[in-house]
């Protein structure tokens, strides 16, 4: 059984007008799935749209606290770390840096299965901004996290075979 997502009250889905899941199942170790996710470097081989991840505070990886900025959806966005547990889950909250009102919550469960690891990604939205895109494009951000999904997979692929040539 697949474990639920920790909604803050304010960004549960059933309080969010923008909500969406998406899942894989991907032949690599949960293990490099977390360094993955959980390194800034490496989002911009696999996250749609995204150049930089700026760490702020110090931090070097992700890890609960941790503040962060980056550009998601076209817009330069101001989070942090909400949720972490090793190799299991993570979760990010915040917002356009232009646009205080819309916020976001994207959440990742890693589960190792007997193929390899399951991914499951769920994320609500509120506010303004977010409302305006997908009125422009109903399904935007559940496109944009299916080709994440697919991209992270690839990476993971990749990078556990470079690891067993070396």
């Amino acid at each position: 059984m697949f474990e639920a997502i920790r909604w803050p009250d304010d960004m549960k889905p059933s309080r969010s007008p923008i909500h969406f899941t998406n899942e894989l199942r991907v032949a690599v170790a949960p293990e490099t799935i977390w360094a993955l996710l959980t390194d800034p470097e490496a989002w911009p081989s696999f996250y749609p749209g995204v150049r930089h991840v700026d760490l702020l505070g110090g931090h070097t990886s992700f890890q609960l606290g941790t503040r962060f900025e980056t550009n998601l959806a076209g817009q330069d966005v101001h989070a942090s770390i909400q949720e972490c547990e090793p190799i299991t889950r993570i979760a990010w909250g915040g917002g356009p840096i232009a646009d205080k009102a819309s916020t976001a919550y994207h959440a990742w469960i890693i589960t190792p299965v007997p193929s390899g690891t399951h991914l499951w990604t769920e994320e609500t939205m509120q506010g303004p901004l977010w409302i305006e895109l997908v009125k422009q494009d109903p399904a935007l951000f559940w496109r944009t996290h299916e080709t994440l999904l697919q991209d992270l997979a690839k990476v993971a692929i990749e990078r556990e075979h470079a690891a067993e040539r070396a």
